[in-house]
C-alpha cells in the first residue's frame, strides 16, 4: 500500500475531481431506481398466492382493490361519486349494489346478504378494482386521486392504500432523519476530534460513498423502501470508524516528524489491515441476508454490503486526498480534545471485570429465552398501517361502521354452478364469514347467467375461471385470521383440488411468516460463521473469534428480549435483519479493542495492557457507537412507518448494548483467557498440521523405498 499511498498523495487533485464527477451518474442512477413499497412482492414466484395473483391479473385484468365507505350521503350522490371514481385512471371497476340492481330499488328490498355487505345504517361500502398490482405506481396514483375526489366522510382502505401511505411517509421522512443524523454525527465528531475541519471532511466523504451506493442501485432495477430508508444512516453509522482508523494512523505518523504526504502514505499502509478486517466482517454480516428466500433480505443485504465497499474505497482514496488538500485548514482549526483520556474509566473497568462477567452470565440466559417468546407481525398492515397514517385511521372508521372486514378472493375453475353453489353455501355457514359474493349465490335458482348485468358477471366469471369475494370477521393479520383463512383454503381445495387459489393480504402474510421464520436460522448461522472465519484469519486464532463475538451475541439477546419484557409486538422482519446488522456492524468494536490489547500485551503485563487497550479504544468506540445509536433512535422517533421505526429502535438500542458489553465484558474475557490467546496458537496448529503432513509423506517415501528395494 506504500505505492498506492504515494500515488494518492501525488494525484490528490485528480482524485477529488474524479470523485466529484462521479456524483453526476450517481444522482442520475438514484433518480432512475424504482422504489418498491410492497413487502408482499418479495415472496417467491413459485408460491400459490403469487401464481394466483398473476392469473388474476391475466384473466380478470385486476390485481388490487380498495374498500371505500361513504357516510351521510344520499344514494344518488353515492352513485355520482361512484362514476367519478370509475373515471379515475386505472380504476377498472367499482362494485356497489347498483352492479346487481337498479339504484331506484329501495335498500330495504335488497336480499339480506347483499344489504349487509353494502349497507349499515347511513353508511355504504363500494369496492374499487384496479387494473394493476397492489404496489404498482398506477394503483398507488389511483388511490391518491380517489382520496382527492372523496369528502371527509369517505374512508379508503386496502393494501394499495397501505403502500401509498408508506410511499408518502417514506419520501417525506427520509430527508429529515438523514439531515438530523448528519447534524448530530457532526456534533459527536466535533467533540471527539481535535479539529473543526476533519469532522466535516469525514461526513462529506461518507456522504459521497452513500450517493455512490444509492446511484449504483440502478443495476438492481429496484430496491425496497426499507432499504432506501435505512441505507444512508446505517452506512454513516457503520463506516465512520474506518475514517477514524485512518486519521489516527495519520496523526501518529505526523507525530514522528513526517510531512503530510509521507505521513498519509504510511498511514494508509498502517491502517489498511484494520480497515479491511473491520469492513470485511460487516460485509459478511450483511451478505448473510442475501440467503433469505424472502427476497427483501437479498435486496437489503446486497445494498448494505455494497455500501460498505463504497465506503472502504472512499476512505482509502477520496478521504486521504481531501485531508491532504485541506491540511492547512485542519492545522488552523485545531483545538484541544473535548473528550477525557478515560483513565479512571479504564481502571474501573479492570477493577470490576469479574462483576461484569457475572452480571452478563446472569442476564443472558433469561434474555435468550425471552427473545424467543416475542409476538411478531409479518405483513403489509403490520409494516405500514401504523397509528398516524391515513389508512390506519380510515380502517379504524370502517371497522367501527361495518365491523372487522377482511376480504379474501377465491379463484377456481369455472366448471360447474352446482359445485360453486355448494362451496358458497359451506363458506357462508362458517361463523366467522360475514358474506360471500359469487355468481352461484347471486343468481336466483333457475335464472340464466345472462339475466345479471354484464358488469357484474364479467367480474365473477371470466372464461374458464370463476371467483368469489369472501369477507371474514378478522384483522388482516392475527392468529384468528390465519386459522380462519387456513380453514377456508381447506374447504376450497375440497371442492376444487386443482387450479384453485385463496388470495388476499392474509394468505400472502401467512406465506411471509412461513418463509421468513425459516430464513432466520439460516441467516444467523451464516452471519456467525462468516464473521468467525474473518476474525479467525485476521487474528490467526480459533479462540479469539469466540471471545470477540460473545459480547456482541449477548448484546443481541438483550436487545431482542426487550420487546417481550415491554409487552410490545415486533415486526419479525426487523428481528431477523437487525440480528445480522448488529453483529456485522458492532463486532468492529470488539475487533478494535482486541487489536489494541494484543498490541499492548507485547510491551506490558496483562493488567496494564487491559487498562491501556480500553483507554486507547474508548474514543473510537464511543464516537462510532454514539453515531450508530443516534442514527437508530432518530429513525425510531421520527418515522411513522412501523417497520422502519422498529428497525431504528432495534439498531439504536442494539448499538448501545454492544458498546456497553464490549467495554465491560470483553476486557474481562481477554484477561481471563490471556494465557491462551497470547500464545502463537495459529502457528502451533500450523506446525502440528505440517508435522503430520510431513510424517505422512515420510511414511509414503519409506514405503516406496521398501517396495523399490524388494524389486
Amino acid at each position: 500500500m506504500i505505492k498506492v499511498g504515494k500515488w494518492i498523495a501525488k494525484h490528490k487533485i485528480l482524485i477529488i475531481i474524479i470523485g466529484i464527477a462521479l456524483l453526476i451518474p450517481s444522482y442520475l442512477g438514484m433518480a432512475a431506481t424504482r422504489i418498491n413499497y410492497d413487502v408482499l412482492s418479495y415472496l417467491p414466484d413459485t408460491l400459490e398466492t403469487v401464481e394466483g395473483q398473476d392469473i388474476m391479473v391475466d384473466q380478470f385484468g385486476m390485481g388490487a382493490f380498495s374498500m371505500i365507505v361513504v357516510e351521510d350521503m344520499e344514494l344518488k350522490d353515492v352513485a355520482a361519486l361512484k362514476e367519478k371514481i370509475e373515471a379515475v385512471d386505472h380504476v377498472k371497476k367499482v362494485l356497489w349494489y347498483d352492479s346487481v340492481l337498479d339504484v331506484s330499488v329501495p335498500v330495504e328490498m335488497l336480499p339480506k346478504d347483499l344489504r349487509e355487505a353494502f349497507f349499515n345504517g347511513d353508511a355504504t361500502m363500494m369496492i374499487a378494482l384496479f387494473d394493476n398490482t397492489t404496489s404498482s405506481e398506477t394503483s398507488m396514483e389511483a388511490v391518491t386521486q380517489i382520496r382527492k375526489i372523496t369528502s371527509k366522510n369517505c374512508f379508503v382502505s386496502g393494501m394499495t392504500g397501505i403502500v401509498t401511505d408508506i410511499k408518502q411517509i417514506a419520501l417525506k421522512e427520509m430527508p429529515i432523519y438523514v439531515v438530523i443524523a448528519s447534524c448530530l454525527s457532526l456534533i459527536v465528531l466535533l467533540l471527539a476530534m481535535d479539529s473543526l475541519v476533519v469532522p466535516v471532511l469525514f461526513l462529506l466523504c461518507i456522504g459521497v460513498a452513500v450517493l455512490y451506493n444509492l446511484g449504483s442501485n440502478i443495476f438492481l432495477g429496484q430496491i425496497s423502501y426499507i432499504t432506501q430508508a435505512l441505507t444512508a444512516v446505517l452506512q454513516l453509522g457503520v463506516t465512520m470508524d474506518y475514517s477514524i482508523f485512518l486519521l489516527d494512523a495519520f496523526e501518529r505518523e505526523r507525530k514522528k516528524g513526517l510531512g503530510n504526504k509521507e505521513a498519509m502514505t504510511n498511514a494508509i499502509d498502517a491502517a489498511i489491515n484494520s480497515i479491511f478486517a473491520s469492513s470485511l466482517t460487516t460485509v459478511v454480516g450483511f451478505l448473510a441476508l442475501v440467503s433469505m428466500k424472502f427476497s427483501i433480505g437479498f435486496d437489503m443485504g446486497l445494498v448494505l454490503a455494497k455500501g460498505i465497499v463504497f465506503s472502504l474505497l472512499t476512505v482509502v482514496f477520496f478521504m486521504p486526498a481531501m485531508i491532504l488538500k485541506f491540511a492547512d485548514w485542519n492545522e488552523k482549526t485545531a483545538h484541544r480534545p473535548f473528550l477525557p483520556a478515560f483513565n479512571r474509566l479504564s481502571r474501573g473497568i479492570y477493577r470490576f471485570r469479574y462483576a461484569a462477567l457475572i452480571i452478563m452470565a446472569l442476564l443472558v440466559p433469561p434474555a435468550y429465552v425471552a427473545q424467543g417468546m416475542n409476538d411478531y407481525l409479518y405483513g403489509n398492515s403490520a409494516v405500514g398501517a401504523s397509528e398516524g397514517t391515513r389508512v390506519y385511521e380510515d380502517e379504524k372508521e370502517i371497522a367501527a361502521i361495518f365491523g372487522r372486514s377482511n376480504m379474501l378472493l377465491v379463484m377456481y375453475p369455472n366448471t360447474s354452478m352446482v359445485t360453486e353453489k355448494a362451496l358458497s353455501g359451506e363458506l357462508e355457514d362458517l361463523p366467522y364469514v360475514k358474506s360471500v359474493t359469487s355468481m352461484a349465490n347471486t343468481l336466483p335458482e333457475g335464472i340464466p347467467e345472462e339475466f345479471l348485468p354484464y358488469s357484474l358477471t364479467n367480474e365473477l366469471h371470466r372464461g374458464d375461471k370463476g371467483r368469489m369475494l369472501v369477507y371474514i370477521r378478522t384483522k388482516t393479520e392475527s392468529r384468528e385470521a390465519f386459522q380462519d383463512t387456513g380453514k377456508i383454503e381447506e374447504i376450497v381445495k375440497k371442492y376444487y383440488p386443482e387450479d384453485s387459489f385463496v388470495l388476499g393480504e392474509t394468505p400472502s402474510t401467512m406465506d411471509i411468516k412461513t418463509f421468513i421464520t425459516a430464513d432466520n436460522t439460516r441467516v444467523n448461522i451464516l452471519s456467525l460463521l462468516g464473521v468467525f472465519l474473518v476474525v479467525m484469519f485476521s487474528f490467526r486464532s480459533l479462540l479469539v473469534p469466540v471471545i470477540v463475538m460473545i459480547p456482541i451475541e449477548a448484546a443481541i439477546f438483550l436487545n431482542m428480549a426487550m420487546p417481550y419484557l415491554a409487552g410490545d409486538t415486533m415486526v419479525y422482519m426487523g428481528y431477523i435483519i437487525v440480528s445480522s446488522i448488529q453483529l456485522g456492524a458492532t463486532v468492529d468494536y470488539s475487533i478494535l479493542l482486541t487489536n489494541s490489547y494484543m498490541a499492548c500485551r507485547k510491551e506490558m503485563e496483562k493488567k496494564k495492557a487491559c487498562i491501556q487497550a480500553v483507554k486507547m479504544s474508548c474514543t473510537s468506540i464511543f464516537t462510532s457507537g454514539t453515531i450508530m445509536i443516534l442514527a437508530g433512535y432518530i429513525i425510531h422517533f421520527i418515522s411513522n412507518t412501523a417497520a422502519i421505526g422498529d428497525l431504528g429502535h432495534l439498531i439504536g438500542r442494539g448499538a448501545l448494548f454492544s458498546v456497553i458489553l464490549v467495554l465491560t465484558v470483553l476486557p474481562s474475557l481477554l484477561v481471563l483467557f490471556d494465557s491462551i490467546i497470547t500464545r502463537k496458537e495459529w502457528e502451533r496448529i500450523r506446525k502440528k498440521f505440517m508435522g503430520k503432513r510431513r510424517s505422512l509423506t515420510d511414511r509414503k517415501m519409506e514405503g516406496m523405498e521398501a517396495k523399490s528395494n524388494e524389486n
